[in-house]
């Protein structure tokens, strides 16, 4: 069972024992990502999460930073969202002082030197072409700017090519003391581990992080009359898309709802869209439907590869599945699958203690709540046919639509006409 506790210093420690296994996991989150960006510093939180690797007093290179785990065998990483940065240490559990140690001191004694800076410039920006040249990633960043537009949300993650240039060790000093204060932060360990001890350990490691009132996210506004489409024309032999609507944010009551709705359509091998589109008619190599949910947005996704002169025939297939759903009651044999899908996949990946620590982290960095898994289940097994009918009926609404495209075609308006339920 985990326990929720806060220092001191308002800094939120949760902790998750798990003593089937000999490993343990620190997990850091700080609340903030892209979504707090002003448009001429986009990019920021994810250019800092890379910095925190590249030295400390104590750790002056970056070799030394990663030494210090590679010595044990550790797994250790970072990653940044839209409204979350994170950082994590997995190592034997006896090593715990040690990653406690480490974790602490990249996040906390960071030197920011400007030569690491210029250099790991020239990193990020690598790392923006890799996601240009490969369609599949892109089109994602191009859904979401035909979503949001011109809003923190509708930005890549990690900023374009004159945003990363522009950001100096000034503009990265003055975002760290804003948004990585104690009341915006969470350490969350999962493994084994003497809790008698443990917060003692973290509040003696954790005594000089900055204490004060972190920045809030603009809220995003959401506004659609009409389908809507973003074509980037390349020469490609596939076409990628995204295609679907804007639906529900992780408080709306019907968010668990979604989800079996989106495991129905293309969240299985055995799902409606995986049958249709590659089963049967042989037009995708992949083909998935998702779900994204946070504090103010949400939509559902189904993204695809095909053939670029069988596009219009994949998308008119998953329309006509979004139309049949929104229209004929889903049977019990099918929901159950879909439950059962998402309980028994929340089974296995809370299996090792760094799934645990994320799990429980998440939800306490967007929702400041936890569920447990066996709550979860409930709230899924309460869900009845006729509640994923009427979820479909709402968000399937043609004006709802977008369609986001990567292909070697130059004429948007032909697939504009394709978007009706």
């Amino acid at each position: 069972m985990f326990k929720k506790t806060f220092l001191k210093n308002d800094l939120r420690v949760i902790t998750i024992p798990q003593n089937s296994t000999e490993a343990i996991t620190i997990l850091v989150l700080a609340k903030t990502g892209s979504k707090y960006e002003d448009k001429e510093i986009n990019g920021i939180s994810h250019f800092l999460e890379h910095m925190l690797f590249k030295g400390t007093k104590k750790r002056p290179t970056p070799t030394a930073v990663a030494e210090t785990l590679d010595r044990v065998g550790g797994i250790y990483n970072a990653f940044t969202s839209e409204e979350y940065t994170g950082f994590f240490a997995k190592v034997g559990s006896n090593h715990f002082d040690l990653a406690l140690d480490w974790i602490s001191d990249i996040i906390l004694n960071s030197k920011l030197e400007e030569k690491e800076i210029e250099k790991e410039k020239g990193v990020i920006i690598e790392e923006i072409n890799m996601y240009f040249d490969h369609p599949s990633s892109h089109v994602q960043n191009l859904w979401k700017e035909l979503l949001y537009k011109d809003q923190p949300m509708g930005r890549n993650i990690v900023g374009s090519k004159e945003t990363v240039m522009a950001i100096s060790r000034e503009k990265l000093i003055r975002y760290f003391k804003s948004q990585y204060v104690s009341s915006n932060m969470i350490i969350c360990v999962a493994g084994r581990f003497e809790e008698r001890e443990i917060f003692k350990k973290i509040e003696e490691k954790f005594k000089k992080i900055n204490i004060g009132k972190p920045f809030n996210k603009p809220k995003v506004v959401e506004i659609q009359n009409k389908p809507e489409c973003i074509l980037e024309e390349r020469k490609t032999d596939q076409t990628h898309f995204c295609l679907g609507v804007r639906s529900y944010n992780i408080f709306h009551p019907k968010r668990y709802d979604q989800d079996i709705l989106a495991v129905i359509l293309g969240g299985m091998m055995s799902s409606r869209l995986f049958i249709e589109v590659r089963e049967k008619l042989g037009l995708a190599y992949y083909i998935t439907t998702d779900i994204y949910s946070d504090t103010d947005t949400g939509f559902l996704v189904t993204q695809a590869g095909v053939d670029s002169n069988k596009v219009d025939k994949a998308i008119k297939t998953i329309l006509k599945e979004y139309k049949k759903i929104s229209q004929k009651r889903v049977g019990e044999k099918e929901l159950k699958k879909a439950k059962d899908c998402i309980k028994g996949r929340m089974i296995l990946g809370l299996e090792r203690s760094n799934d645990i620590a994320f799990f429980y982290g998440m939800q306490e960095v967007l929702e400041n709540k936890i569920l447990t898994p066996k709550q979860i289940y409930e709230k899924i097994d309460k869900i009845t046919s006729e509640d994923i009918l009427r979820v479909a009926k709402d968000i399937f609404n043609p004006s709802k639509l977008n369609l986001a495209l990567i292909g070697p075609f130059n004429n948007k308006g032909k697939f504009e006409k394709l978007l009706e339920i």
